[in-house]
């Protein structure tokens, strides 16, 4: 059969409850979170981008950018960006419906997952507002979660992993985290990775991805230490057995040959970007780490006639500068600035998405190695014959090693660095 045939049947089976409840009538195909990961690991040595959508015509480009390359992607927001304190008009409630919308707007015939990124939990007093809080994201549109509780010691990320998975459904892709990302401070180890996909696995659960700090940081990133391959490749060998894909983050500020080993020497099918999308819309320059340059006197350099208009970028550089941010905290213009972004002509709007599309084509086709994923997405879910095409693996641990009191004695066996305290969170 052709692609275009088996997008059909996939568009009738491969569309989980809560998609087809809010879009009826759609054609996106909007799918969970472990349809991409198998695309990913269909083809072998590639993984796609998590596209972060801090704004919508970054959800355009990067969606144009898939159907170009004929790749499987997934379109995400942390909860410190999009949740209920965002500091992005994209949010966990209203990702799907953009999703939706413009993949039908657009013709959009690759597999889309819209994962929640990052939603964090600090402190055990967390858990009980996440439980109510995550279904409503499902009930949204969310497709795939990455529940992060590592900013917690190893046992109670572990013990609050297991209690918040109750609330995802069995079907959607699972992200679990250990190790905060900040750079080459607190280096996550294997023993921390086998606790906690080990003791996941005792309780039935069977996370798609695990997100490591492996060396990198989130944001502007300052130094060239980046991504440590082969720390990454050494715990995704451990964890082999267990059938568990990696999630990069912090892909921002690492340069396309790290990228590369990255994708064909490790597990990885899934690289967060974050940052550099956000810069490439609004038009400023940036290099080959995704970062944006700066000028003799430390100032971002834009771009005449690419992302936002001249007079807009001024506008939001005052208004920067009058609540006295400092370039990291330009992230937080997105809220202020959407309906002004929305509101420039449209040709404006669309060089702000083609900026981006033709970042992440690069991205996905010559590093990445995500070209022509979806054939292997849509096959993911034909084979399947459903939406929900099952974990990766089964349950290996028994559970009755892995009680609260047990997972607490483990725990205080393991010898680890956990870095700096401070915020982590996207």
């Amino acid at each position: 059969m052709t692609y275009i045939a088996d997008f059909e049947k996939a568009l009738e089976i491969g569309r989980p409850p809560n998609i087809r409840t809010l879009f009826p009538n759609s054609r996106a195909l909007i799918v969970s979170g472990k349809v991409i990961d198998r695309a990913m690991l269909a083809k072998g040595g590639a993984m796609t981008i998590a596209a972060n959508g801090r704004n919508h015509l970054i959800i355009q480009g990067a969606l144009q950018a898939a159907q170009r390359a004929h790749a499987a992607i997934i379109i995400e927001i942390a909860r410190s960006e999009g949740g209920a304190n965002a500091y992005c008009p994209t949010n966990y409630w209203n990702m799907a419906r953009q999703v939706d919308a413009l993949c039908n707007q657009l013709a959009i015939t690759v597999p889309v997952a819209v994962h929640a990124d990052h939603y964090g939990i600090k402190k055990t007093t967390d858990i009980p507002v996440a439980a109510v809080e995550i279904p409503t994201i499902f009930e949204a549109g969310i497709t795939s979660i990455a529940i992060d509780a590592s900013h917690m010691p190893d046992a109670d990320n572990l013990l609050a992993s297991i209690e918040l998975a109750r609330q995802v459904p069995v079907w959607a892709g699972l992200e679990t985290e250990v190790g905060e990302i900040k750079g080459k401070l607190g280096l996550s180890t294997t023993a921390e990775a086998l606790f906690i996909i080990q003791g996941l696995n005792a309780h039935d659960i069977f996370p798609d991805w695990i997100a490591l700090n492996n060396g990198t940081t989130h944001g502007l990133e300052a130094t060239a230490q980046g991504i440590q391959v082969e720390l990454t490749a050494e715990i995704h060998k451990a964890l082999a057995g267990y059938a568990v894909s990696g999630a990069q983050h912090g892909t921002s500020g690492n340069n396309s040959d790290r990228l590369r080993a990255i994708a064909a020497q490790t597990y990885s099918t899934k690289a967060n970007v974050a940052t550099a999308l956000q810069m490439v819309s609004w038009g400023l320059l940036v290099n080959d780490y995704g970062n944006a340059t700066l000028d003799a006197n430390g100032d971002f350099i834009k771009i005449p006639g690419e992302g936002v208009t001249e007079d807009l970028w001024q506008e939001m550089r005052a208004y920067a500068a009058g609540k006295g941010w400092k370039k990291g905290d330009y992230k937080s213009l997105n809220l202020p600035f959407e309906n002004k972004i929305m509101g420039q002509p449209k040709a404006v709007r669309e060089r702000m998405a083609r900026r981006v599309e033709n970042f992440i084509y690069t991205l996905l086709v010559e590093v990445f190695n995500a070209a022509d994923t979806a054939r292997f997405g849509v096959d993911a879910i034909l084979e399947a014959g459903s939406y929900d095409i099952g974990p990766k693996t089964g349950r290996i641990e028994s559970p009755e090693e892995w009680t609260e009191l047990k997972i607490r004695e483990r725990a205080a066996t393991l010898t680890s660095d956990k870095g700096p305290q401070g915020n982590f969170d996207d």
